[in-house]
């Protein structure tokens, strides 16, 4: 079976402000300060996967902010911050002799090479869903049991279960239209007011989740990410909040002294503001 040369460069469609040459250059002088704080400085010494783990997800969340924000100077900085982080476990790991960034890097090569016979081999593919529908099914190849092996058990509920319906989507569990994604919503939304007219706590909460849980689906059927859309509605929320709060000062009011018709007008300003 014939392959084709894994390398990005070789593609016409790959751009860059910097030549291949500058990119690795750079890496490896970030290998190369990485290499020299761990020898001198004392924190970065001291550091283990563990001390960094909090860390890195807070990396990761201050890149997600960026990202939504479109703030492209902050994803930048970000994306170094993370970078940061991948090199320093590197690191960690050859001292103990587990694996270096060679390793890192060849590991996820070989993966995508793997996981993508339709560019790499002789599989033939019509669009994204049968890529997604091969993805799952290789890796159950390589010996994983569940097609849900790979949803971290620590993702926030909102991104798990989006992550889950991806995963059994991608081999063939799902609905076939958004309209019945839609009437999975309202079924449950009536389940949960019948759980509420009940006044069982422990069902109205199961009955939330399952609502949660549709909303997200629907929200896949209709090409959304649903952590994206609710961060983006608490941002929104954030922003209209604090000019109510702003406004209401320039007036020498409090908030905890107005009443609601008060606040509801600046929040309506905010509104139109927005």
């Amino acid at each position: 079976m014939a392959t084709k040369t894994p390398y990005l460069y070789l593609c016409p469609n790959f751009t860059s402000m910097n030549s291949r040459k500058d990119q690795l250059d750079a890496f490896d002088r970030l290998l190369t300060i990485m290499d020299e704080l761990r020898a001198q400085c004392p924190w970065d010494k001291k550091q283990t996967m563990e001390s960094l783990r909090y860390l890195t997800i807070e990396e990761t969340y201050e890149l997600g902010d960026a990202i939504l924000e479109n703030d492209l100077a902050e994803v930048k900085k970000e994306l170094g911050d993370l970078l940061l982080h991948i090199v320093f476990y590197a690191k960690i790991g050859s001292e103990t002799g587990d694996f270096d960034m060679a390793d890192v890097a060849h590991d996820i090569s070989e993966k995508l090479i793997r996981r993508h016979p339709h560019i790499y081999g002789d599989i033939k593919v019509k669009g994204e869903d049968e890529v997604k529908a091969n993805w799952e099914k290789i890796k159950l190849q390589e010996g994983k049991k569940s097609v849900l092996e790979g949803v971290p058990n620590g993702l926030p509920a909102l991104v798990k279960a989006n992550r889950i319906q991806e995963k059994v989507a991608g081999v063939g569990f799902d609905w076939e239209h958004p309209a019945q994604v839609l009437l999975k919503v309202k079924e449950e939304l009536g389940e949960l007011e019948e759980a509420v007219r009940a006044g069982n706590a422990d069902e109205v909460e199961s009955e939330l989740g399952d609502v949660f849980f549709s909303m997200v689906n629907y929200a896949r059927f209709l090409g959304i990410n649903p952590e994206n859309a609710l961060e983006r509605t608490n941002k929104k929320f954030i922003r209209r909040f604090r000019f109510l709060e702003s406004s209401a000062g320039r007036a020498g009011k409090k908030l905890g002294e107005m009443s609601l018709a008060e606040m509801d007008q600046y929040w309506e300003a905010a509104k139109k503001q927005d």
